[in-house]
């Protein structure tokens, strides 16, 4: 019955709360726990209704996840799978006796209200996954705190490091010089704001929504001694009224902003940007014929996030006013970033599971899985892109030679 609704030879095992099996059973295997995995399928024959019941623990995974994953996308690349007809999502819930009302979401799904984009949405959405537990981040990410794509120089090259090497490669395109103000939009917990006054003398600000970071970030700053020297405010990026900062970077900030506010965004940068002064934008791309997003991201981990292809950004920039200088793909990279936080999720399950409780935890191990497999098959990317705000006369500031792209 799964292979006729399926359309296709199982690729992966099945086994169900009952003992009975499918598939092959000698690599992943799926684990029906509860009928109410597959009540939940009848009511949302989706990925949504997947991610429920995994969220809830209804549904289970033997083997690796991200090759059972793989291979049933596989299948969906190739155009095998169809989407079943409603008779037959009829028939086989009537066979496995599983008709009955939806049973509730998971309490980790993400309820937010009003209107797309306001301050208040974008606070609650922000708060639904940046202030999970300063603690948890401490735990999956590197001790910078940097929860971005890093920047890998070797193939055995620790996280620490190369998110270290990301946080100087955009210190260096942003040509960074002792007593120059910097202002990070979206700063997260302080990576590079921290970075950039300790390595290079900057004056820096940085700007968040999300009051956990921002508590943080305030700690980093008393601790590593760059009182007066480092600021955070709990602040929108539409609220900032400061005199224009010689540099701007925003790493990965810019798929939180959506679609319809994105203008407004990149006017802002430009409004906040000196003459000659230079822009960062670090944000993740989708491919022009790829979905980005998805109801499980938009659903558990980041909700009213819209990615677009980066063709579509440089164009939002440049209507602003800024010239964009380089796009720097590092798509690769990702896949390397988030395979290293997967590794420490599972090294550390039981930390995290007591801080966060199991669904979260569970959210976060499909999420992993799930974005390390996006990006290694293309169908998301992450891009550094380099801008500047010309003078009256024209005048970009850039050097004849680009000279920041060597590594000190």
């Amino acid at each position: 019955m799964a292979e006729r609704v399926l359309g296709a030879p199982l690729p992966i095992g099945f086994r169900a709360w009952d003992g009975s099996v499918a598939g092959p059973q000698d690599g992943t295997v799926l684990v029906i726990r509860s009928r109410d995995a597959l009540r939940r399928l009848v009511w949302s024959p989706n990925e949504l209704g997947l991610a429920r019941a995994y969220v809830s623990g209804e549904l289970d995974v033997e083997g690796d996840l991200a090759t059972g994953l793989s291979q049933i996308w596989g299948l969906v690349r190739r155009g095998v799978t169809r989407r079943p007809r409603l008779s037959e999502v009829a028939k086989l819930a009537w066979r496995l006796k599983v008709l009955g009302p939806n049973p509730d979401a998971p309490k980790e799904e993400a309820r937010l209200r009003g209107a797309l984009h306001t301050k208040s949405r974008d606070r609650d959405a922000i708060s639904h996954h940046y202030d999970l537990s300063n603690d948890f981040y401490r735990l999956v990410l590197d001790p910078s705190m940097a929860y971005s794509c890093a920047y890998f120089t070797s193939e055995d090259e620790p996280l620490a490091q190369a998110q270290h090497n990301k946080l100087d490669l955009v210190c260096r395109k942003l040509g960074l010089e002792p007593g120059m103000r910097l202002l990070d939009v979206g700063c997260g917990w302080g990576s590079m704001i921290i970075h950039a006054a300790k390595h290079y003398g900057v004056r820096a600000t940085g700007v968040t929504i999300s009051a956990q970071q921002r508590a943080h970030v305030l700690g980093r700053i008393e601790a590593e001694g760059l009182t007066g020297r480092v600021e955070v405010r709990l602040q929108d990026y539409r609220e900032v009224r400061d005199e224009p900062f010689d540099a701007i970077s925003t790493i990965e900030m810019g798929e939180h902003v959506g679609e319809s506010n994105y203008p407004e965004y990149a006017s802002t940068l430009h409004r906040l940007l000196k003459p000659e002064g230079r822009l960062l934008l670090q944000q993740m791309s989708r491919g022009r014929n790829a979905p980005g997003g998805g109801a499980f991201i938009e659903s558990y981990v980041a909700p009213d996030m819209h990615m677009r292809p980066v063709s579509a950004t440089t164009g939002f920039l440049e209507d602003a006013g800024l010239e964009i200088r380089d796009v720097h793909a590092l798509r690769e990279h990702y896949v390397w970033t988030v395979r290293a936080w997967a590794e420490t999720l599972e090294e550390r399950w039981d930390e995290v599971v007591a801080l966060v409780g199991e669904g979260q935890a569970r959210v976060w191990r499909l999420y992993l899985a799930g974005g390390a497999l996006t990006f290694e098959e293309g169908r998301m990317g992450v891009d550094q892109i380099l801008a500047v705000r010309r003078s009256e006369s024209g005048r970009s500031g850039m050097p004849r030679v680009r000279r920041e792209l060597v590594a000190r």
